[in-house]
Formats: structure tokens, sequence, C-alpha cells
């Protein structure tokens, strides 16, 4: 899977609240740094933060690729993405926007999300 392939999949994912199939797109010792919260380190607590992710919202976002980069097995990808978000508990519609890094790691010959940060770029007032 090629490393645009693999953030196109992210986007289809996380837009469908998909637990399973955005975690099936970290490799075997995943890192998710989501902001204003502890880092989620292992597979068991990335899926708990998906899971308490799309409880609370629903997105409806696109990703840009700005700029990607391989070494070896190694990547690095900087996006943003932009669409909406609606607030589950509360039934409104909020603008969502973010700057996003993945670090990505080859494993069994496709990329796989290594460690992924991001931080809005859209803050709510």
């Amino acid at each position: 899977m090629s490393i645009e392939t693999l953030l196109k999949t992210y986007e289809t994912a996380l837009n469908a609240n998909d637990i399973e199939g955005t975690l099936a797109l970290y490799g075997s010792d995943p890192v998710f740094m989501p902001q204003h919260a502890p880092a989620l380190v292992g597979r068991d607590a990335v899926r708990g933060g998906y899971r308490q992710v799309f409880d609370t919202i629903k997105l409806n976002v696109a990703f840009t690729i700005h700029e990607a980069q391989e070494v070896g097995d190694w990547a690095w990808a900087r996006t943003s993405s932009a669409g909406r978000t609606k607030i589950l508990a509360a039934g409104i519609e909020v603008d969502e926007g973010n700057n996003e890094l993945f670090v990505l790691r080859r494993e069994a010959g496709s990329w796989r999300i290594h460690r992924y940060l991001f931080a809005t770029n859209q803050p709510r007032a």
C-alpha cells in the first residue's frame, strides 16, 4: 500500500467511524497522540482512543498531503484536514481543521502508521 493510499484509506475509515478499519492501518507497535490528551501507546490503547473519539464525534473531513518522504522502511507525511464535525452529545456541527504528522513504518511490505500526532488549526471558542 502506498503512502497516499494509506492516508486516503485512513480518511475513509475516520469518516465512517470505523474503529477496526482505522486500527488495521496502524502497525504492530502504534502510538496515537491526540491533542489535549496523553499519548495512547499500543494497539489496545489506540483502539480505546478511537472508540472514545467515535463515541463523541462524527467527522466529515478530507486530508491534503503537503509532503511525504521515504527513507528505507521509514517514512513521514505532513498533512492537513478540513471539514465538519458533529458533536454527538450536543447535536451540533462545527468546522474542523487539523495539522497532522504521520510517522510510517513498512511492515510485511506495506506502509503502516507507526506514530500519529495532530493539532487543531480551527480552535473552538
